[in-house]
Parts: structure tokens; sequence; C-alpha cells
């Protein structure tokens, strides 16, 4: 049975930013992810620039790669009321394609290995943790859960959220169109849900956004949907209208949990949108995966290089340190999320957001954070 420092369950921003982080350090380290790099997943593809330091300090420049520079940020109500202001910190746009295959080189550089199978099951006896694949098993003293929003693993490790049918279901595309300013990320709402739009560093615009089950399920298929529904909104249908789908077909996915989850889980630490999963505003996810994967890193890094460092104290730290940085920023997002549904509160917000920007600026710093370092 072949052994590792630790073992990481699932490829994503999360995942990949850990092994980095730990293989850097000298630990060895397995990651498992079903499918090969790249490969295109649903996501904003916006993430804030708050991560940009510490990427920098794991050898990852997304500037250089093509990523683009985004400034400004603009919001509108299901009737089309808008508003606009300049982000404080500023992102930048990539594609996951991009991004996640920029983190999987960097890994490999560095000697993580590889599996590109789903894992099966995971069990705890004692110090060891034992990981099975579809393919073999695996030893490890530690175990990340950094797999996404949702796996049959949930059900696995008994997570409450994963026995509930969820409301939420998100659909992703990218499009050709010249006209969407280089330099903006805009959240516009529609009936029972939102979406965001940025450039990417193919020049394409990602398209992504959240709708509730009860309000798609009334239309035959995404088409109609985005005809009936997301059109409403003027400035949706007037992207949609003069783009170029680039897919031959958008990506979707179903069953999104945006329940509280616990950062430990069986003794396994869990990092990214397996640990909590933040409502969009002005896409702040992507750097929520990347701050938490530092944070679990440097537990497990003082966990394994230090014998007084015992597995209780571990998981303790790592679970205070998680909530510290991300517990007020999930609640915030949650309550916004409803506001956000709510077109008597998006109307009269706007009209206030329009004539005092600080508000805007408040909202949208409640799902950030400060620049992060190494």
């Amino acid at each position: 049975m072949k052994k590792k420092d630790v073992i990481i369950v699932g490829g994503g921003l999360a995942g990949l930013t850990a092994a980095i982080a730990l293989s850097g350090l000298g630990h060895s380290v397995l990651l498992f992810e079903t499918n090969a790099y790249p490969h295109h997943k649903v996501c904003g593809e916006y993430v804030s620039n708050e991560v940009i330091p510490y990427l920098e300090y794991l050898g990852i420049d997304l500037t250089a790669a093509g990523g683009v520079a985004i400034t400004e940020f603009e919001i509108s109500s299901t009737k089309g009321k808008k508003v606009t202001t300049t982000l404080a910190l500023g992102g930048t746009g990539i594609s996951r394609f991009l991004f996640d295959d920029l983190l999987y080189k960097k890994a490999k550089s560095q000697g993580v290995e590889f599996n590109f199978t789903k894992v099966t099951d995971i069990t705890f006896d004692a110090k060891v943790f034992t990981v099975s694949s579809e393919n073999r098993t695996y030893e490890a003293r530690i175990v990340l859960g950094a797999y996404g929003k949702r796996s049959s693993l949930d059900k696995t490790l008994n997570r409450g959220f994963s026995f509930k049918r969820q409301d939420w279901l998100a659909v992703k595309a990218h499009y050709k169109n010249d006209g969407f300013a280089n330099n903006l990320v805009a959240l516009h709402n529609f009936e029972g849900g939102y979406g965001g739009l940025s450039k990417t560093e193919t020049g394409a615009v990602n398209f992504c956004y959240l709708a509730h089950y009860s309000t798609f399920k009334k239309y035959t298929d995404i088409e109609e949907f985005n005809s009936e529904v997301v059109s409403k909104n003027p400035y949706l249908r007037d992207f949609l209208v003069q783009s170029e789908l680039i897919f031959d077909k958008p990506l979707a996915i179903a069953q999104i949990a945006f329940d509280k989850k616990a950062p430990v889980v069986h003794h396994i630490l869990m990092c990214g949108d397996t640990a909590g999963l933040i409502h969009p505003l002005c896409g702040n996810g992507m750097a929520m995966a990347i701050h938490s994967a530092k944070l679990v890193s440097e537990s497990v890094h003082s966990f394994l290089s230090n014998a007084k460092y015992d597995r209780n104290r571990l998981e303790k730290e790592y679970t205070r340190n998680w909530n510290a940085v991300f517990k007020n920023r999930l609640w915030f997002g949650r309550k916004l999320q409803g506001l956000l549904l709510d077109d008597r509160w998006m109307n009269a917000g706007l009209s206030i957001a329009g004539s005092s920007k600080s508000i805007l600026n408040y909202l949208i710093s409640k799902t950030h954070g400060e620049p992060i370092l190494k």
C-alpha cells in the first residue's frame, strides 16, 4: 500500500493550491481529481486581487498568464436599474481552464503525484487515513477534502446537507462579445437568480449564473430559460442578443448547497467550497478557495513538522482559523443573497447606492478580505 504525508481529494483551486504549498514545504502529496487537465468548470472566473500576493509567493503569475485586470463593478435589478462603482482591490479575470492548468503544472513540477480516478471511500484508524479509489488504495497521515460544492463522498461522510434536495443550479458559458469592457465585472439580477459577466484571458466573456430550481423548472431547456427569464433584465437581454456562444452548449451543475458546513469532518480537513460556499457578490469564491488552502497548508505543515503538535490541536486550530476568516463572510453572503432576490429591496437599495457609492462599496467589502501574504 502506497503511503503519503498528505492526500488531497479534489483538484480545483483549493486542492491544487494546497498541493503546491505543502509540496513546496517538503511534504509528499498525492492529489485525486476525476478529470485530466485542462478542463472547464462552472465558475464565475473572477478572482479578487486579495490573493495575488500569495499566488506570486507560490510562483503563480496570473498577469503573465494573460489574466485580465478588472477595476469596475456594476450591479442591476431585474428591471434594469443599475449602479456602478470602482473596486477597492480590483480583481483578475481568468478562465478555470487556464487557471487550474497553471496550478496543475506547478504542482507537477514540485513532485505532486496525481491520480485521475474517483475516490470511493475514506477511513481513519487512530493515526492513519486509508483512501480507496477505483484502482488502488493509499495511506496518509493527513487527508484534505477539496472536492467542491457537492460529491457522493458527502453522503459517505454523513454530511447533513447531502441528504436534502437543494434548490440551486448554476449555468456557465463563454461568449464572443467585443463590446464588453475588459475592466468590468457585472452582476445582473433576474427572476429567481442572478448572473455575473467578466472577460477572460482569451477575450471571451464568461457568463455564469445561479437560478432557483422553482423558476428554472418551468422551462424545457437553458435556451428557453435564457430567452424567457434571464433576458427580462435588459442588460442581460442585450448581452445575449449581441453575443456569440463559443461553447458547443452551456455547462450546468445542479443541487448546489449553500448550507453551513463543518471545516473538519471525521478528521478530514475541508477547504474551498467543500468547507463553505459563498453566494456570489463580485465573485469572491475563487479567492476564498485559495485563502482556505493557505490556512490548511500552514496548519498541516505545523502538524507534520512538530511531534508535539497533535491532531486534536491541528483540528481545533484549523477550525478556529477558518471561522475567524470566513464565518462572517459566509453569513453576510447568505443575507445578501436574500436581498438580491427581493425586487423591492433591490430597486430601493440601488437608488440609495446610486447616490452614495460608499454603501455599495461597504457591501462588497463584507464579502472580501485584506490582501494575504506568505
